[in-house]
């Protein structure tokens, strides 16, 4: 086991492994980030389109 964690790091791929790694995480965390921005503010105008619809009632 000890042999393979130094060959490991001794290896460029699991360099590169480690990066994507990151990379991907840094990713899906900002797309979450923005997917709960935008789902927020979605509630928000829906709220307030709904709100406006209410009191224009038609004469």
């Amino acid at each position: 086991m000890i042999k393979f964690i130094k060959n490991f790091r001794k290896d460029e791929n699991g360099a590169v492994t480690v990066d994507w790694v990151v990379l991907t995480a840094a990713v899906v965390g900002l797309a979450a980030a923005a997917y709960g921005s935008i789902q927020s503010g979605a509630s928000d105008l829906t709220s307030d389109t709904k709100s406006y619809i209410a009191t224009k009632k038609p004469t």
